[in-house]
């Protein structure tokens, strides 16, 4: 059993959960309905095989992705969001709509940045 883990504020318990390049990622894509692995694969660009396996198990551990093994020959498995991971995507929605708005500005500051360096 693990230990169990004391956080000083809100934000570290949710960055727990949701911290990383990808799970927010992740989590958006089921977000929109429940995916097969290989739907997930192709809409999270840039993720490898071995990297959305290791997010999709750590965040079934979290208890907000749930797996379903339909037990059939070709093997088909699908991830949703529990209710869990629906109210945590409720939460990131604001932080999607303030990155949508200022994408633009934040790609030109980091191409600046890489630019001077």
């Amino acid at each position: 059993m693990k230990p169990r883990m004391s956080y000083g504020c809100g934000l570290e318990a949710a960055l727990a959960v949701v911290g990383g390049k990808w799970k927010p990622v992740v989590l958006w894509r089921l977000a929109e309905g429940p995916r097969r692995f290989g739907e997930l694969r192709r809409l999270v660009t840039g993720i490898s095989e071995k990297m959305l396996i290791q997010q999709l198990r750590e965040m079934e551990a979290d208890g907000i992705v749930d797996r379903r093994d339909f037990h059939e020959i070709p093997p088909r498995v699908e991830y949703s969001l529990t209710e869990f991971g629906v109210s945590l995507s409720v939460a990131l929605k604001p932080l999607c709509d303030w990155g949508r708005d200022h994408m633009e500005r934040i790609a030109a500051a980091r191409t600046n940045s890489v630019e001077s360096n």
